[in-house]
This record gives C-alpha cells, sequence and structure tokens, in this order.
C-alpha cells in the first residue's frame, strides 16, 4: 500500500504526492511497485527489501541513495510468548523524492507520524526525515530492551523459587533477541558513520544527527550490558543446577552405601552352609540389630567424613 505523508503541524496524509512529501509504502504488492518504477523511476531494491537477513547499508544506484537500516519488532507466538526481532527498511531518495519500502510489521513508523502531530513538526524531509526515522527506530530500540529487561526481572525471581525447564528456555530465547538488537544496531551504526561523511557538503539538522549517534549508541551499550548480565545469569543457573546435582548424587551414595551393610550381613547369614545360628531362635533378630548398629555407625562416620562434605 502506497500512501503520501506531507510535514506541516506534523506529518499528515494527502492524496496524491508533491514535492518533498513522503512517500510510505507498507507491504507493497507488485501494482505498487510498478507505480514507483513508472512514475518515480526507482531502481529494482525488492529483492533485498524482503530479505529478513538483509544487513544495514548504503548503496547508490542512478543519482538514488538506496539506504538499508534494520529496526525493532515485536510479536506474539502460537504459545502467547513475545517474540522480539529487526528487519530491514529500505529508504529511497532522490532531489524531493523520499520513499521508505516495509516488507514487515512495525510500530516505528506509525508511532514518528504521532510523535510528528504531537510535537506539531514544522519542517521534516530529505536527509532530516532519514534522521529522524533512525532516531525513532533507536528510540524503540531502547523501549524494547526495557522490556527484555523486565522479563529478565520477572524470570530470574520465578527461577529463585523453583528451578524451571520453560523459565531457562525463556532466558535463552531473551539472550537470541539481545544478540539480533546488538547487531542490528552495529549495523545501523555503520551505516550512520557513512552517512556522516555524506552529510558534510548536504543540507542537514547537525544536532538532530548527534541525537541519532548518541541514541543509536546508548541502545547498543544497553543491549550489551543486558545481554552480559543474562550470561551470567546462566552461568549462575548453570552452577545451581550443577551443585544440586552433586548434592542428589551423594545423597544417593550415601544410600547406597549404607543399604550394602544389611544386604552383606543378609547375604552372610542367609547362605545355605552351617553358621550356628540356624536353629538359634533370637538368630534373625540379631542380625536385624546388627545390620542397625553397622547403618548408624556407617551413618555417624559418613556424617563426619570429609570426603562427603
Amino acid at each position: 500500500m502506497i500512501s503520501y505523508w506531507k510535514c506541516k503541524d506534523g506529518f499528515d496524509k494527502i492524496n496524491q504526492w508533491k514535492s518533498g512529501c513522503w512517500i510510505k509504502v507498507t507491504h507493497p504488492t507488485a501494482e505498487d511497485l510498478a507505480v514507483l518504477k513508472e512514475r518515480f523511476a526507482v531502481p529494482d531494491f525488492t529483492h533485498d527489501a524482503k530479505d529478513i537477513e538483509e544487513r544495514p547499508r548504503v548503496d547508490y544506484e542512478d543519482n538514488w541513495m538506496i539506504v538499508f537500516v534494520r529496526i525493532p519488532g515485536k510479536s506474539i507466538d502460537e504459545d502467547g510468548d513475545t517474540v522480539f526481532s529487526t528487519a530491514p527498511m529500505a529508504i529511497l531518495i532522490r532531489d524531493d523524492v523520499f520513499i521508505t519500502v516495509n516488507y514487515f510489521d512495525n510500530e516505528v513508523l506509525d508511532d514518528f507520524i504521532i510523535w510528528s502531530q504531537r510535537r506539531h513538526l514544522n519542517s521534516c524531509k530529505g536527509y532530516d526525515l532519514l534522521l529522524s526515522l533512525m532516531l525513532s527506530s533507536s528510540v524503540w530500540y531502547s523501549k524494547y530492551l526495557k522490556q527484555m529487561n523486565a522479563m529478565m526481572n520477572a524470570a530470574e525471581q520465578r527461577l529463585e523459587q523453583k528451578m524451571d525447564n520453560d523459565e531457562l528456555m525463556r532466558t535463552m530465547g531473551l539472550g537470541k533477541f539481545l544478540i539480533y538488537f546488538i547487531t542490528s544496531l552495529k549495523g545501523n551504526m555503520t551505516v550512520l558513520a557513512r552517512l556522516k561523511k555524506r552529510l558534510r557538503t548536504m543540507p542537514h539538522d547537525q544536532d538532530l544527527l548527534d541525537d541519532v549517534e548518541i541514541e543509536t549508541q546508548q541502545a547498543l551499550d544497553t543491549a550489551s550490558i543486558y545481554n552480559d548480565i543474562l550470561d551470567r545469569q546462566q552461568e549462575a543457573y548453570s552452577s545451581v543446577i550443577g551443585n544440586n546435582l552433586n548434592r542428589i548424587m551423594k545423597t544417593l551414595t550415601v544410600v547406597t552405601i549404607l543399604l550394602m551393610i544389611p544386604t552383606v550381613i543378609a547375604g552372610y547369614y542367609g547362605m545355605n552352609v552351617p553358621n550356628g545360628m540356624e536353629s538359634w531362635p533370637w538368630g534373625f533378630p540379631f542380625a536385624i540389630a546388627v545390620s542397625i548398629l553397622l547403618i548408624g555407625l556407617g551413618y555417624a562416620f559418613i556424617r563426619h567424613s570429609k570426603f562427603f562434605k
């Protein structure tokens, strides 16, 4: 779907293209791509924009500057769990034409439009619009990272009460999401570095460029810190699980050793050979008493032995 947005006291939707407006393309059909090709002579970018693994980069073709950045997204899977991800967004700029193309759902663009209306933005086009969208993307990275942190804290509290496999799998999933975020933010930082060289000779808002760089770096640092914390938590959980397993194996070893005592006594006195106790009325109670006594002595020895501490 193609929509046109003009910035005047915030972005408002208009019926047709005007010079300097924002052409917002979401989930484009073949007809939408044909319109872009015929009217604006855009280069072929659909294969890269549809690739969920497309890396951030800046290309130049036929006087077009094509920028790919990765923006964050959130969804709910079939099990009701929250899934964080990143997806590519293509931005095409030439003279007074500005186009964004998204094949994947996200909250970044719609939220940016609402923000521009709330702030009564009067002018935002060209490279300033590109920087504004990158800034909005970085802000959403930070928002999702806060949600991840809350999920990490909740999972930590539940795991302190009970080690549950489902909770451990959720924490592993959060680690995967953090890796996605870190990789995407590093790619966006690379794109921003290239844009800074390009914008030296182009009209742009330097303060906005600085804000984008600061916000993106802050989101990257936050994601890296959360990833380090999660790695340490997982190491701690592994140590706790290992200690619990060692404690269980130690207990089973002690029980096995103690149960061997009555087994040996029963085997000795139960042999089919004369031993002097086969005709003694108190033979069986005597064997039981000896077994209990030896078990008690064995338990006392094990309890005070350094080998089992």
